[in-house]
C-alpha cells in the first residue's frame, strides 16, 4: 500500500503554504517605515471591505487612514501591495489615534502571515530602511 499521495493532499503539493505569526519584541521595536500613498484594503468579518491608505508599515502592523474607525479588537484582512507582490494578512485592530478630515488614523498588528507575505513585507521594509541610511546598503558590509 503506498501513502504517497496522502502527503499532496494534507499540505496542497500545487502550493504548499506556511504561516508566520508575527511577535513584537518589548527590547527591541520593530523598524517602521512611512509611506507616500500606498492603497490598502480591509476585510472585514463579515465580509464588507473598507479601502484605506498604509501611512505606516512594520513586520508587526502598521497605521491605516480610513474613512471610519474600526471597533478595537475587530481582526480583519488587511491587504496592499508592494514591489515583490501582494502583502495580505490577519490583524488585530487597535485604539484609534484620531479623526482627520472625513477619515480616522488607526494602528493594527498581524496576527498571521503567510511565510511568502512576511517575506515581501521584510524586504519591502529593510529596502526602504536601507535606502534611508545614508544611501547604503546594510549588504555593502560584509563581516
Amino acid at each position: 500500500m503506498r501513502f504517497s499521495n496522502l502527503a499532496c493532499f494534507w499540505l496542497r503539493c500545487d502550493s504548499v503554504l506556511m504561516t508566520h505569526y508575527p511577535q513584537s519584541n518589548p527590547t527591541h521595536r520593530a523598524v517602521r517605515i512611512k509611506l507616500q500613498t500606498t492603497p490598502a484594503v480591509v476585510k472585514l468579518s463579515d465580509g464588507v471591505r473598507a479601502k484605506g491608505r498604509l501611512q505606516i508599515i512594520s513586520a508587526t502592523g502598521g497605521l491605516l487612514q480610513l474613512p471610519v474607525a474600526l471597533s478595537e479588537g475587530d481582526f480583519v484582512e488587511v491587504a496592499f501591495q508592494t514591489h515583490s507582490g501582494d502583502v495580505n494578512g490577519m490583524a488585530e485592530m487597535l485604539n484609534p489615534l484620531h479623526a482627520g478630515s472625513g477619515s480616522v488614523f488607526q494602528p493594527f498588528r498581524f496576527v498571521v502571515l503567510e511565510d511568502d507575505a512576511h517575506q515581501r513585507l521584510r524586504m519591502m521594509v529593510e529596502s526602504v530602511g536601507d535606502q534611508t541610511f545614508a544611501g547604503l546598503r546594510s549588504s555593502s558590509f560584509k563581516s
